[in-house]
């Protein structure tokens, strides 16, 4: 079975590459820059070139490639805005893979993304869905609510750094169950072994849904430093979405604002882990907490803060002795 990664070198991208490496699949990728996924070459997989923007690019990728794995996304700082990529760019992927007749083609979208349809990235993310499901491809479609990976620049490094902690509700906004990576990567490969999930649609989160509150007062109680919040009203977040989108540079930032809106709000986005749990075969123990994962993280950067700090004064003595 050969498996090609769309968005490779992303958050969740990288987890599957080192998921599926590890559980012995040829894995290829499609990457624009060959510099910057050298890593995923290290680590045993092949570097396609290739850009979902030029739709040329990709028939020949996908020669000899059994499943198509669809992690990529647009991000703030692209080039490209999100109809090019997260729309034109993928549409142009399907109509390749069922050319290519891939024998499985999965997709990762957004937890409640029918809801949302004013939310370019839901909307987006939604249709596609719909596409896939009229497609003759065999596929799965993992609707993800948030990662562990990114409450760090969110809510650890501004702890650490004596930063304020920006938030958007002051009774700590929309609960959500995250998940680490490397779950998501697990469910991903592991459903290349069950039949009964083809075709079918699959909501991943974590066991526990969190708030703002819980997440800083649990970064407060590891790190064992108070947080300084600044709330940012929604409205103010509404001016500056609808200021910026006049301008083509801002597109990509807009759209992740109306993104940033929708979980500002007091709602709930969970599951019940147990169902999913029991259909793909995993046992509670084999997945990541995020209190756990809070705790390795400020665990190894205090020590490494305190190994650093024991240098700076080991030089400083050696100094004065000099001098």
């Amino acid at each position: 079975m050969s498996i090609l990664v769309i968005g490779a070198t992303g958050t969740l991208g990288r987890q599957i590459v080192r998921c599926a490496l590890n559980d012995g699949y040829k894995v290829k990728c499609l990457v624009r820059s060959l510099r910057k996924a050298f890593f995923l070459q290290e680590w045993g997989a092949e570097l396609l070139y290739g850009d979902l923007s030029i739709p040329e690019t990709l028939p020949d990728i996908l020669k000899n490639v059994t499943v198509v794995i669809d992690a990529s996304t647009t991000r703030s700082t692209d080039i490209l805005n999100m109809k090019q990529t997260d729309w034109e760019g993928k549409l142009a992927l399907l109509q390749a893979s069922e050319i290519a007749k891939i024998e499985r083609f999965i997709f990762f979208s957004l937890i409640n993304a029918e809801k949302y349809p004013l939310v370019p990235l839901m909307k987006l993310k939604n249709k596609y869905e719909n596409l896939l499901i009229q497609s003759n491809i065999p596929h799965t479609t993992f609707r993800s609510m948030g990662f562990f990976q990114g409450l760090i620049g969110q809510y650890a490094l501004p702890i650490l750094e004596k930063q304020s902690v920006w938030i958007t509700n002051v009774n700590g906004g929309t609960s959500i169950a995250y998940i680490d990576t490397q779950d998501v990567a697990k469910f991903c490969i592991r459903s290349l072994l069950i039949d009964k999930v083809t075709n079918k649609t699959f909501t991943l989160g974590g066991g526990k849904a969190w708030n703002s509150t819980d997440i800083i007062r649990t970064c407060e109680q590891f790190s064992g430093q108070s947080a300084s919040i600044a709330n940012t009203p929604t409205i103010v977040l509404k001016i500056v979405r609808i200021f910026i989108n006049f301008f083509e540079w801002g597109w990509n930032i807009a759209d992740r604002l109306a993104f940033i809106e929708v979980f500002s709000k007091a709602s709930y986005f969970s599951i019940s882990i147990n169902n999913i749990n029991k259909i793909f075969r995993f046992k509670p123990d084999e997945l990541f907490y995020l209190d756990v994962y809070l705790q390795e993280y400020f665990e190894q950067i205090l020590i490494k803060l305190k190994d650093l700090n024991y240098e700076t004064n080991l030089e400083s003595k050696r100094k004065d002795l000099i001098f």
